[in-house]
């Protein structure tokens, strides 16, 4: 005799919407600590490029210092994230603030104190590798919370938006202490809040994801780095990287030598305003078009408005470029983020969103270091080549393997690597 199974009420019995969305029960215990949690990662280049500038007077030294963070998030975000998803994100959590605060501590004492670079960078290392991954690992909630649902477009956009509105506050918040307060006071407030945040977010323990592999089924604990598709976002997720490391940079730059600093926070601002607005627009569309092809479009629309960047001589103008800009990358983020849900099976999501997040801190990484060269070297605005160079390329690789991204019906993938259990009916 079949048993009767109560559930709570499908948050998909509704069109998805950002009210159904929000109306999900228990979402704000991780929502409101995870938006605290997050607000530092939005300060944190921009704090360094800000400190190191001032105490060299080169924005290549600065650029290479922030670059240094960034490839070190990038290699060691997967690996905070495949521990996430086997012993817990609180295991993960905590220690990992710990070190973070120590060490951004280090690296904004070094560079007040004159020391050499080297030194900046074996203290930017730990600095990086250590940034908390609070993005994926509320991602990885919803996914727990909207198993099944087609609120998970809907989720996936209002984490764009939430990202890209602590890339509002932060530039802003980094630029006004650094440049009002002191040098080091975006960097020892970046330290602070992620200390606050991080430990508040992973007190949260009901909302975590089931540790994988506990329980009664114990699942094979595969890289989601195996599964194509998660590769060819790997290198979508890059060149976007390159848009946000060549603006900050460049903007750095620009501002700088129209002898007025204050602004660039101002124009960041609007650049990720622009993706803000965009994120609102898309988590409230319900789309008939395919992810893969919606993920190409918005891609391409990004390649070219980025490549209009260098061109630019004027605030008013740079404001208005940087806001299509910012425009086009929302859609193309919140695409990819959705794929990920039907590319890779939820004991490795976590991993798979830190991937995508470490390739967008290495794109950063690269664009910053490549742009602050350029504009050490050549003219101002030269570091605005770097978006157009990275956006292109990534746009030409996802033309050529946007095969890969495509998932067999009824949400099995079409991938390699990652064992999937087959569905087993319940009596």
């Amino acid at each position: 005799m079949a048993s009767t199974v109560t559930t709570s009420p499908d948050p998909s019995a509704s069109r998805p919407g950002y009210g159904r969305l929000l109306r999900t029960r228990g979402a704000w215990t991780f929502l409101l600590p995870g938006f605290a949690a997050r607000q530092p990662f939005a300060m944190l280049t921009l704090s360094i490029v800000l400190l190191v500038q001032h105490t060299t007077g080169s924005y290549g030294a600065a650029g290479a210092v922030a670059a240094v963070t960034g490839v070190a998030m990038a290699l060691f975000a997967p690996y905070s994230g495949r521990l996430a998803d086997r012993y817990g994100q609180r295991a993960v959590l905590v220690p990992g603030v710990l070190v973070h605060t120590v060490s951004g501590t280090a690296l904004t004492t070094l560079a007040l104190t004159g020391a050499p670079l080297w030194a900046l960078f074996a203290a930017a290392v730990p600095t990086g590798a250590s940034v908390p991954q609070i993005g994926p690992m509320v991602r990885a909630r919803w996914g727990v919370k909207l198993k099944g649902s087609p609120l998970m477009a809907t989720a996936a956009a209002f984490e764009s938006v939430t990202d890209e509105f602590t890339f509002v506050v932060g530039p802003l918040l980094a630029t006004a202490l650094c440049t009002a307060v002191d040098p080091a006071a975006g960097l020892v407030t970046e330290a602070a809040l992620t200390l606050a945040g991080g430990l508040l977010f992973a007190a949260q323990k009901g909302t975590q994801p089931p540790v994988a592999g506990t329980g009664q089924t114990r699942v094979r604990h595969a890289s989601a780095l195996r599964v194509p598709g998660v590769r060819v976002l790997i290198v979508t997720f890059l060149g976007i990287g390159s848009v946000f490391g060549g603006m900050q940079v460049s903007l750095a730059a620009y501002t700088e030598s129209i002898g007025n600093p204050g602004l660039n926070g101002v124009l960041y601002g609007v650049f990720a305003a622009g993706n803000m607005i965009a994120g609102i627009a898309c988590g409230a569309i319900a789309w008939k078009i395919a992810p893969q092809r919606r993920l190409v479009l918005a891609y391409a629309a990004l390649a070219l408005t980025a490549s209009a960047l260098w061109t630019a001589h004027s605030a008013l103008l740079l404001a208005g470029l940087g806001l299509l800009v910012g425009m086009c990358i929302a859609p193309a983020l919140i695409t990819g983020y959705t794929l990920v849900e039907d590319l890779v099976p939820a004991g490795a999501r976590t991993e798979a969103f830190t991937w995508l997040t470490g390739a967008v801190a290495l794109g950063q990484a690269a664009a910053v270091t490549v742009a602050g060269q350029l504009e050490d070297r050549l003219w101002d605005g030269a570091g605005f080549l770097v978006p157009m160079g990275g956006t292109v390329l990534a746009l030409a690789t996802l033309l050529a393997l946007r095969s890969r991204l495509v998932t067999a019906p009824h949400g099995r993938t079409v991938a390699r690597g990652v064992g999937h259990r087959e569905p087993v009916a319940v009596d």
